[in-house]
């Protein structure tokens, strides 16, 4: 007899991989719970890790699409906050099915990677595609979503990077779970949350809230990599072996 649904998510939910210690609170409390709720549907349809990836980067491109073509309006900022919402719970789904299913590859991470890579770039630039279009906003404001896509880029490579690097080295990076307020951390890294700004959208109709939201959310992520970036290379340089390695 096949497992019930409940009984995939209860096995998932034990099988999860610990959260990064990085991980902000929307990503981490969230969408790593609805996720778990889509890999438990895609397992019992069958869907490969790599389908799964597939239906996520749908979710996500249309969205994108939407952004580019169409002026800002309040349905608009609607359908795409929740195709964006899918395509990021999808996004975490498709390592659980792996786990799952003991189906996971180099080949499967490679392309989630490549996935998010583009999404992180071509989102912003999307939403600024749109609003030159429509000439929503005044032209110095697009050099927020110019800025947004340069960050995030950075951001999301300097991650990965640092993250695989750790890896060779046998370091694994798991979330804090001492401390009087262990949740505190993942809230302050809120601006940097992908799920924040897919729920941002909401706003879109709403085009000056939008860019202010939009704004703050920018300027907290340039905050972030400012203070991560020189201590991701102070970690990465501790890792290398003595003698070998990274310029100093």
């Amino acid at each position: 007899m096949s497992e019930s649904y409940s009984d995939v998510v209860r096995r998932l939910s034990g099988a999860q991989k610990g959260a990064a210690r990085s991980a902000p609170a929307y990503s981490r409390f969230v969408n790593r719970k609805l996720g778990r709720l889509l890999a438990a549907a895609a397992y019992r349809g069958g869907v490969t890790p790599n389908g799964v990836t597939v239906i996520s980067a749908t979710h996500t491109y249309v969205a994108i699409a939407l952004l580019a073509v169409l002026p800002p309006s309040d349905w608009l900022g609607i359908v795409v906050a929740l195709l964006l919402v899918l395509g990021y719970a999808w996004d975490s789904a498709d390592g659980q099915v792996a786990r799952l299913t003991g189906t996971g590859s180099s080949a499967g991470e490679w392309l989630d990677h490549m996935v998010d890579s583009a999404k992180v770039v071509m989102l912003p630039l999307a939403l600024l595609v749109g609003l030159y279009r429509a000439e929503a906003v005044d032209d110095g404001w697009l050099l927020v979503p110019l800025v947004n896509a340069v960050v995030g880029s950075v951001m999301f490579f300097g991650m990965m990077l640092t993250e695989q690097l750790r890896r060779a080295h046998g370091v694994t990076s798991t979330a804090a779970s001492g401390g009087r307020f262990p949740w505190l951390r993942s809230v302050l890294a809120l601006p940097t949350d992908y799920g924040v700004l897919c729920l941002a959208f909401v706003l879109y109709g709403w085009t000056a809230g939008f860019m202010v939201v939009f704004t703050l959310i920018t300027a907290g992520s340039l905050a972030f990599v400012a203070l991560a970036l020189p201590k991701w290379f102070r970690d990465v340089r501790a890792l290398a072996p003595s003698g070998a390695g990274l310029a100093s």
